[in-house]
Order: structure tokens, then sequence, then C-alpha cells
């Protein structure tokens, strides 16, 4: 049995013969064809494959072949598989002609090849039995051999076993690892000092990487943003890259991290038409200072990753990236200002943001009319973010490029009253909204400072030498690094006043358009430095930073710990006119998350709309992330049902999402883009043995049909007993084990579509010695229900030999219970439920038809017995089974 993180990625094949041959198959395998698997040592690999043929022609066996050269001669053999007696049944599908096949599975192990030198190579051959030909997978799809990538029980231990050819201007040396099975290393190279406003650079090779099969790398497409980019052969990302990961021959994972902030250098990767590595660096200092690189090896991405991301804050931490007067400040507004405030408030309300569905011209009217709208559709959302428009601006001939800041106070034509006027209104009318937000770029607007206005009158400002890549012109007119923490101070003092509590910064990439290097030293720490203790001194944890993926960014204010985390955005926005765009933000984020998991903020995938063609698609996404969810959605074009998907009622009368506490990411690191496979998004929720969660999204452009493995789920753990329900269909696999005869469950997500899967731990509960498995599903009906669930407990009874369930709930809905032994009872004989010590209602509870769930109604039954809430958020429910 394999347990690895690239698993559960199959291949599909649909080919139709010729009309009067009427054939139809499909052919569906793990591990899958086309990709890479990596198989622990000492472990053995386990085969499954679905054949699927059509209903039009009688049914009749079948047989299929593993065709591979995992022999100690490295020649081709067969390898015939067995036909399993019982069926999987499919989760979840989406075309018509699943009612419409025969399926068959098939199994066969095949032994570990530990010592092999070389990958193991497998493909697939099937026939009916009455056919005399074989039909060989690879001829009717594009698809190449699968590999099989053997890990060694002892790992080679030196830098250059794993790079060829590292400059000698490189200071290498070995250091502990705090992640487990990885070995890590720290590199630096001089970079010499900058010269009047030319900053110094340096490029050196770190080598080529050994053996490896495939490389993945998080780039910057432009300032702002980060995205993937994958490879098979030689290592030349189109953009520079920040983490790079390279799969070896050998199922072995080199991660390489440029670090950037540190003594003022920005480090990265960038490849040549050779295959090498390439460290690029940039130093502002006029001394000499040194580009640092941390490279790791580990038997998982994610431990080799993570090895990377934790010794690169020790680096910063051991840096003085803050003067001691800066630390001083920030501790103070830490201490003093930070306030304890229910989390639900800020990262779990459900939020509206006026971007795309208010427009650009901005006024207090439309935003009024967008609230009473939503208010009429029952909508209650938490927070409201007031976007880009509502500034004082002097408008410039061009872009908004060329528009600059000139007063804190909002704009007379959209405002005629005042901010303050604005916000009171709005949260004068109920059901009051807790948090306003407002939009602004971090040096004013998008265009910096208007030399013309109050603001450039009261505060110190200088023109600046810029890059005119993106914004046009050469200069830009910023508050002073030497004054922009007291603009900061004195503007986020009028919000406060203005019942403004909390922002959305902007356009935080202004910072490394900044040309001259005398400029970059004394503004890009001076200006995340001001934000931030501001931030915190006046709105505590609810600020949003926003295209802010810079590499100085990323290490000197997102990454450390010593102050509480705050959301940042994950990825290029979202674009609701742009179709190719939907499923690439989706992918992108998954894949930034990688890095942004491991920084000190809670990644934000952006606002989108319910009412589109791909709402769907993007509320999986947010309620998988592990961050908030914004919805922008025009006035009066709202999907009900959508966001009672996403959301759940509190026993207060309030909105929350349904947020997993780990941050979502891609559990397949090296799957590209075009490669027409599921992309898979995992969470967990509730800790060890709680319920991991997998959302599976089809970026391609047809059909797809997958087993997944359940090593695919995070978290899941050896030795324990799984189901798994999938959202769209409520369907329940059978038991399944890591170590189990067929340990995959099988879909179907079609174009445009999605699922999510969460795998539940049963808990085997033995009484008089009748077994029974149980697992708290969690809301049924919610993408993420199983987040709803702050704890669970089980127990027999001991004077009565009852089966005592205990459940609390931070939200009401319907509450799902797996019971195994379900079927031999009834409601009215051997269930007995208590919402909050009292016997609920019996019309709130039923046992299903097809499947051992109980259905618990925990939102009607809340609204039928009046109880009124206490101090406590969460709601209790005590369920005894005889």
């Amino acid at each position: 049995m394999v347990t690895n993180d690239l698993y559960g990625k199959p291949f599909q094949l649909k080919f139709v013969r010729p009309a009067q041959m009427l054939l139809f198959a499909n052919a569906v395998c793990d591990p899958p064809l086309g990709q890479a698997t990596v198989i622990p040592h000492g472990q053995t690999v386990k085969f499954t494959v679905l054949l699927e043929s059509s209903k039009s022609f009688p049914e009749q066996p079948w047989e299929a072949v593993l065709w591979h050269n995992g022999h100690e001669n490295r020649d081709w053999r067969e390898l015939p598989l067995q036909e399993q007696d019982a069926a999987i049944s499919p989760l979840a599908f989406s075309s018509s002609h699943r009612a419409n096949v025969y399926r068959r599975f098939f199994s066969v192990e095949l032994p570990n090849r530990a010592n092999s030198a070389e990958p193991v190579q497998f493909t697939l051959k099937y026939r009916t039995v009455k056919s005399k030909s074989w039909k060989w997978v690879n001829e009717d799809s594009s698809l190449t051999d699968g590999m099989l990538y053997f890990q060694p029980q002892q790992p080679p231990s030196e830098l250059g076993d794993y790079l060829r050819g590292c400059s000698s201007d490189l200071s290498i040396h070995s250091v502990p690892s705090e992640a487990p099975d990885t070995q890590l290393w720290s590199l630096t190279s001089p970079v010499r000092g900058a010269v009047g406003t030319e900053s110094g650079w340096a490029n050196v090779s770190l080598g080529i990487p050994r053996s490896y099969t495939r490389w993945f790398s998080l780039v910057r497409i432009w300032s702002p943003w980060l995205a993937p980019r994958h490879g098979k052969d030689t290592f030349n990302p189109p953009q520079d890259a920040v983490l790079s990961s390279f799969l070896r021959w050998d199922g072995l994972h080199l991660v390489l991290l440029a670090v950037s902030g540190v003594d003022d250098v920005l480090t990265v990767f960038k490849g040549d038409h050779e295959g090498n590595v390439i460290i690029s660096a940039r130093n502002d200092r006029p001394e000499i200072s040194e580009a640092r690189v941390i490279a790791a090896v580990g038997t998982s991405f994610e431990n080799a990753n993570a090895a990377v991301m934790y010794h690169a804050r020790k680096i910063v931490r051991g840096d003085e990236y803050m003067s001691n007067e800066i630390k001083a400040e920030m501790k103070t507004a830490i201490e003093n200002d930070v306030r304890a405030e229910w989390m639900e408030n800020w990262y779990d309300g459900l939020t509206y943001c006026t971007w795309n569905a208010l427009g650009q011209d901005l006024n207090e009217d439309k935003i009024y009319k967008a609230l009473d709208i939503l208010k009429k559709n029952n909508i209650k959302i938490t927070n409201l973010i007031i976007d880009d428009n509502w500034q004082s601006i002097e408008r410039g001939t061009g872009s908004q490029f060329q528009s600059g800041w000139t007063d804190f106070e909002a704009n007379k034509e959209g405002f005629p009253h005042g901010l303050k006027h604005t916000v009171t209104t709005i949260r004068d009318n109920p059901p009051n909204i807790h948090h306003v937000a407002v939009w602004h770029a971090i040096a004013g607007y998008w265009g910096a400072i208007s030399p013309n206005g109050n603001i450039a009158k009261n505060y110190k400002t200088v023109k600046l030498h810029k890059e005119s890549s993106l914004i046009p012109g050469d200069h830009i007119t910023m508050v002073d690094a030497d004054d922009i923490a007291r603009m900061y101070n004195d503007f986020y003092k009028f919000l406060l006043t203005s019942g403004v509590d909390s922002v959305k910064t902007d356009a935080q990439f202004v910072l490394d358009l900044l040309a001259d290097a005398p400029d970059r030293l004394r503004f890009i720490k001076a200006y995340q430095d001001a934000w931030t203790i501001n931030s915190l001194r006046y709105f505590s944890i609810k600020a949003i930073s926003c295209m802010s993926q810079l590499p100085q960014i990323l290490f000197h204010t997102q990454l450390p710990l010593n102050k509480p985390r705050m959301m940042v955005r994950n990825s290029d926005d979202f674009f609701p006119g742009i179709p190719t765009s939907h499923p690439w933000h989706i992918f992108v984020n998954a894949h930034n998350s990688l890095l942004t998991s491991h920084l000190n903020i809670l990644p934000d995938w952006d606002m989108f709309q319910t009412i589109h063609s791909y709402s769907g698609f993007h509320a999986a996404g947010r309620c998988v992330s592990g961050g908030p969810i914004y919805i922008t959605d025009e006035p009066g074009e709202h999907n009900i049902e959508l966001l009672n998907e996403m959301t759940a009622r509190t026993i207060k009368d309030t909105t929350i999402i349904l947020r997993p506490p780990v941050i979502g990411k891609t559990v397949e690191v090296y799957t590209a883009y075009e490669e027409e496979r599921l992309l898979k998004v995992g969470t967990l929720t509730g800790g060890k043995g709680g319920t991991s969660i997998l959302a599976l999204f089809n970026v391609s452009e047809r059909v797809l049909s997958e087993l997944v493995n359940i090593n695919a789920f995070p978290g899941i753990e050896s030795g324990e007993e799984y189901v798994v329900r999938a959202h769209s269909t409520g369907e329940i696999s059978r038991s399944i084990r890591l170590d189990g005869e067929t340990p995959v469950v099988s879909l179907e997500v079609d174009v445009k579509g999605f699922e999510i899967l969460s795998a539940y731990r049963l808990q085997a509960i033995t009484r008089n010695s009748s077994p029974a498995k149980v697992a708290i599903l969690g809301l049924l009906g919610k993408m993420t229900g199983a987040a709803a669930v702050t704890s669970s407990n089980m127990k027999i009874d001991g004077q009565n030999g009852r089966l005592q369930i205990e459940v609390a709930l931070k939200a009401l809905g319907v509450l799902g219970i797996f019971v195994s032994t379900l079927h031999d009872m009834s409601v009215e004989d051997d269930l007995l439920i208590m919402l909050h010590g009292m016997v609920i209602p019996m019309d709130t509870v039923k046992i299903c038809e097809d499947k051992p769930v109980l259905e618990i109604d925990v939102e009607k039954a809340w609204d039928a017995m009046k109880i009124q809430p206490g101090w406590s958020n969460e709601v209790t429910l005590e369920v005894f089974v005889r």
C-alpha cells in the first residue's frame, strides 16, 4: 500500500470505435498513467483499475493486465489483474452515461523495488474474454507510461549528491532541520553594494539538480503576484522564482527557497539554457551584503517545504530587520491596542465588497441600496468593504495610475455628507454590520499622492524615480519615508473617528517599482512598518494586505510571528468577465498556498459572485481555502441556495462561514495545469482524528473520471478506518483503510465542476459484543459542514449499555451522524436526542432510507423549542442510541 501525497491521480481513457462496432470503454487507474508516483521505502504498490463498458451490449467478462519493467533485468513482463467482487459505487457523477455502463474493478500488488537504480514504468492492456486482440490504453490517449519512484532506505547526505556544479562563490553549511525526514542546508553568496543610485547585483550558479523528472516553481508573474509554473525537462522558468522544487528519480524532493528582505537584498531564482538554477540577487545597501538560499531534501514535498520555511523564519528572526525604535512601537501596539475579539466577527463573518458589485462610479446611495437588497433577501453580512473610488482624488489625464490622493475625507461627489455620515448610516441600519472597511493603496492611491492636495501640504513628500513597466511615467510623488508613520497615524485616526474599523491596503507592489537603491533602502521597510504598526494600533487584526506578494514583504512582514496574523490576498483578482480566468484562479491559489500557508497570515482567495457560470466552483474554493469568504454580487443577483451551502446561522442569529482551521492547498505539487487532471485541494478540521476534506476541481475542458486514493486526504492515519462522503450527492463510501484491499473512491466531475469529499474517521463502539461504527458528519448540505463541529465525544453508558454521543456545534443546521447499525433501529424506539438538556421534537429527527445516517435538524428544533442563547456561542446535543 502506498502512502504519498502524489497518489490518487488516475488516468482516464474514453474512446468510441466506428459506428458498426458500437463499443464504448473507459479505464481509470490508481496509481495513474502519465504521472510520477512515489513509493515510500518498504511499501508495496497496489494497483486498482476500473473498467467501464457500455450497456448497449450484453454484459460479458473482461480481463486486464499490468505491463511493467519492475524486474532485475528491466525486461517488460505482464502481471494479470484480479477482478474484485466488491464493486465501488461512484460517490459523484455528472454524465448521463454513468447509468448506462457496466463497472468492473481489478487489482494487483507489485513488490517494492527499493534497490532499483531507475524508476519502474508501467502501462495497461485489456480486452473482453471473447476478443482475440488486446487494447493498449496508450494507443487511444496521449498518456505516457506511468512511473513508480521507489525511495531509498538511506538518502544521500551531501548537497553535492543533489546539485551538480555549485559555484565556488557559495558558502554552504549543513544545519539542523525542524521537519521530520529531511536534510537542510543554508547557502550564502556575497552581493556587491549599491553605487550611487544603482543597486548592486550578483548572479551565482547553484548548479543543476541531479536526476530529477519534474519541477515546480512559484514565480513572480509580475510585481504584485505569485503563480505556479511546472516542467518535466530543463529547469527554465519564464519568470523569477521564489520557491522551486524538484522530484527526483529516487522519489526524494529537493526544495529551494530564495530568502529576501534580510540586509535589504532581494533574491530570486532564474534558469539558463543548460538547466542551471541561477541565484539572482539585488542589494540596495551601499555595503556588501549576502544573498541567502535554503535547500532541503525530504521524502515528501510537504516536509521539505516546511523545513526551508521554518529555517527562513529563524534567519529573519535573527536579522535586525527592524530598528529598536520600530520594535518598541510594534510591541506597544500589540500589547496596548490589539483587542481580544470573537474571531467570527472578522475571519469567519460573511463579507460583502463593493468592487465588482457596484462598479467604479461609487457613491453612498449605491451602497445603501445594495445593503437594503441584501437585507430583503435575508443575507446577513458581517463585514462590508467599501472598495476603490471613495477617496478624494485628483484625476489624471490617463489611467488610474496617473491619479493621486488629495485628502483623508471622502470625495464630495459620491459622499456629500462625508465618510462619517455614510458609515454611521450603514451601522444604524439593522441588522447591524459588525465591521466596515475601506480600501486605499499603500502609497495613497494608484498614482500615489497628488502634489496639489491637502496631504501634500500637511506631510513631507518627495518625487521618486520609478520603473515605468506598469505605472506610466518615470516619477511618482510619495509621502517621504521620514513622515509616513505620522501620516498613517493621522489617517487611521481619522478613519476610526469616522466609524471605519478595518482597512484593505492595496497596490503594495509600488514599493518594488522604485528604481533607485537609496529610495528602495529608505521606503520599502519604512512603509511596511508604518502600515503594520498603525493598522494594529487602530484596527487590531482587521487589515487586509493586497498586491503584496513581493519577496521583501513576504519575508519582512508576513513571515515573522511577532504579531497577530492578518489577511493577505493570495492571488491575482477575480475577473468575472474572463471565462478562462476562473479555473486558473483556483489552480493558482491552491499552489500559492504551498508557500503562504507557512506565513503568519490568513490567505484570502478574493471576492466572487454567486450568480455566475463558475459561482459554485469559486464558492467551493473559498470554503476549503481556510480563509475568508467575500461576495461581490450585483444588487439583487444572489444565489441564496449557494450562500446557504457556504454559511450557517448561529444561535445569536448571525451568519458565519464554516472555515476549516487548516489552510487549503494542492496535494499534488507537480501536476501541471494543462495535464487534464482533477485539481485536488486538501484541508483538515478537528485536529488529530478529525475530518479530512478534499475538494476536486475540473480545470480542464472535458469531463474527468478518477479513482481517488484515501492517502490523498490530509491527515489520514494508518490503522484507522474511514468513510468518505460526497457533498453534491450525499453518497457515502464503504469503510476504507490505507492498508485495505481497495482504498479508493470513484467519481466523475463535469466541466466547470467540482466535488468536495470529506473523510470521517470511524470510531468502533462495542456493546454486548455487538460492534457499531460511528462518525460525526457535521452539518449536512454545507460544503465544509464538518467545520461546524467544535467537539464530540462517544461512550457507552455503563448502567444501561446505551451509546451516548455528545456534539457541540458553532452553528445551526442539519447534523448528520453515521451509525453502521442504524438500519436496525427506529427513531421512536431506539433514539433519544436532547438539545441543551431538553428532548427535541420527533419531527426534527429522521433515519435516511438508503444509508446509515441519522439526520437531526438542529435549526428547526432550536426554533421550535424557543431556546434562548446564553453566554456561549455553541449549541450542545446529546444523542442516546439503544
